[in-house]
């Protein structure tokens, strides 16, 4: 319990600490069913459903929206609602894990004898062993008993960080057995900034047909014209259909006296930095920054063009 006289950032800092030295004894106290419960969830056909009331429906809520966010379809149910009605929801294969930190929490009792009822395999994440739910639970979470960090030692407060912990231990440890990768990931994440630096390059960028391209004798009078034509101030330079160089704005600052005398052999950077399309757009934007670049050229594993790839693109998606 943190003193109530202390100065306000000592508060905070306080609470930090014993919340963060509870979630370290967690991972070395963690539940020795715990991987009993992630091995019945891969086994399992059915979805994980998770209840909880106050706080810990709070949690719950956050616990079901990550599994479901990475791979294991998952269900909130309301503990009230499931007693009118929403009982309904539950099928056999599924697998229940209620949340109580006291464990005798009475909206749940319903939910609890339906769980046995149907057989269905049940979890209790709480911190009383001898408890009304964890003696129904196939699955024993149990929580080391640590001091909640508000002044009063009711609040929930260190139990929930626990609860939600224990809770992205699971989801993380499921991601793991199912080899759940980054492509999965954005098939789940199709929007907003996740959804946007999940993009991969071949999905931004503009095709060989709108590529600026030019060849080693071309005068740069007529290279300049290409590179006009093209909008993005950069031209590629293939040999034998494969790309050798580039023409940036830099290249032609650097060669400005005398440029249109010049051919493009006199002014292109040779083995200019290219990228797979399969990459994903994120690292296509730290390769742009790390070399302080615009643009990149998109080739295949044997450097023929594919495309064309535009720091314009990243801001337009949303990745830069």
């Amino acid at each position: 319990m943190i003193d109530p006289k202390s100065g306000t950032l000592d508060v905070a800092k306080s609470a930090l600490k014993i919340e963060a030295q509870a979630l370290l004894r967690l991972s070395e106290k963690l539940p020795p069913d715990f991987i009993y419960l992630v091995d019945s969830i891969i086994n399992s056909s059915g979805r994980v459903i998770i209840a909880g009331v106050g706080k810990s429906g709070h949690i719950g809520r956050k616990i079901s929206a990550t599994l479901t966010s990475t791979g294991t379809p998952s269900y909130f149910i309301h503990p009230s609602e499931a007693s009118h009605g929403d009982m309904g929801m539950l099928m056999k294969e599924d697998i229940c894990i209620l949340i109580s930190n006291s464990g005798e929490t009475n909206e749940l009792v319903d939910l609890i004898n339906y769980i046995k009822r149907f057989n269905i395999k049940m979890a209790a994440i709480c911190s009383e062993r001898k408890s009304t739910l964890a003696q129904a639970a196939d699955f024993f979470l149990i929580l080391p008993k640590e001091p909640e960090v508000c002044s009063i030692g009711m609040a929930p407060t260190t139990s929930t960080t626990m609860m939600l912990g224990l809770g992205d231990a699971l989801a993380v440890s499921l991601m793991h057995r199912r080899d759940f990768d980054a492509e999965q990931f954005r098939g789940f994440h199709p929007g907003g900034k996740l959804g946007a630096q999940m993009a991969k390059v071949e999905d931004l960028m503009h095709g060989i047909d709108k590529m600026p391209i030019v060849n080693l004798t071309m005068p740069m009078r007529d290279a300049l014209l290409e590179m006009s034509s093209k909008g993005f101030g950069y031209a590629v330079v293939l040999e034998n259909q494969k790309v050798i160089g580039v023409i940036s704005d830099g290249d032609i600052r650097r060669n400005i006296d005398d440029l249109l005398e010049k051919t493009v052999d006199e002014v292109a950077t040779r083995n200019p930095i290219t990228i797979s399309s399969n990459v994903f757009a994120s690292e296509a934007l730290r390769i742009m920054n790390s070399h302080k670049i615009g643009v990149l050229v998109v080739t295949d594993k044997n450097n023929y063009p594919k495309g064309i790839f535009h720091i314009q693109d990243l801001l337009r998606a949303g990745v830069a």
